[in-house]
């Protein structure tokens, strides 16, 4: 489990999975929604691990999940493009649909939102879609403001609130995607409930972008 929060400045730490839950929250939208991964080296060991004399011996701590390793409807990291990741979700027939992901921190590391992006078929009004999930404690109706590389800025609003956190399930145009893949960074913005005076900005990192999008576009069905 990973935690997503805003500034403890805020008091709104929000635990978070990042997992199966982005999706079940893209499939409308997306070819293959990908949850993010899951980090294995944080599980307890096991209760009932062999003893001897009294002391317990331990378990082996399990590597990350792998392609070679992950069951069906396990997810995956395939490759890493700088600040984006391309992640994987197995099934049984190979396919394995992918979307690219960042997580977002605050200055002082905390984890506080999360975004999965993936390409969508030509000749449509967007190009590509994203789903942003953000802590529950966001207030709602300040929405979500993106800005790409000091642009202008463009406000999505929240489409709902689920066990994990809040969810923006957006689209980009072609014009925008070309922004990303030329750009350095996004800042997204979003404003706590507990401070609606205040508004927390977070860095969007564009580095390894445009490899990460020609990766996951390239598996897409011809």
């Amino acid at each position: 489990m990973s935690r997503l929060s805003l500034p403890h400045a805020f008091a709104l730490s929000v635990a978070m999975t990042l997992s199966a839950s982005l999706a079940a929250l893209a499939q409308e939208t997306a070819p293959a929604a990908v949850p993010a991964p899951t980090d294995a080296a944080t599980a307890a060991p096991a209760a009932d691990a062999a003893a001897v004399d009294g002391l317990n011996m331990g378990t082996e701590v399990a590597g990350p999940v792998t392609q070679a390793t992950a069951e069906v409807g396990q997810t995956y990291t395939l490759a890493k493009f700088d600040d984006w990741e391309q992640n994987c979700v197995k099934t049984a027939d190979g396919s394995d649909p992918c979307q690219m992901y960042q997580l977002l921190k605050d200055q002082n590391g905390n984890s506080v939102a999360e975004m999965s992006m993936f390409p969508l078929p030509a000749g449509q009004k967007a190009a590509a879609g994203a789903t942003i999930m953000v802590p529950l404690e966001t207030l709602l109706t300040a929405n979500l403001v993106l800005e790409i590389d000091g642009g202008k800025p463009k406000i999505y609003p929240f489409t709902f609130c689920t066990t994990p956190g809040c969810v923006s399930r957006v689209g980009f145009t072609d014009a925008e995607v070309a922004q990303f893949k030329k750009g350095a960074k996004a800042d997204l913005t979003i404003v706590p409930a507990a401070d609606p005076t205040q508004k927390v900005v977070l860095n969007l990192s564009l580095k390894g972008f445009t490899a990460a999008l020609d990766a996951v576009t390239a598996q897409l069905p011809k």
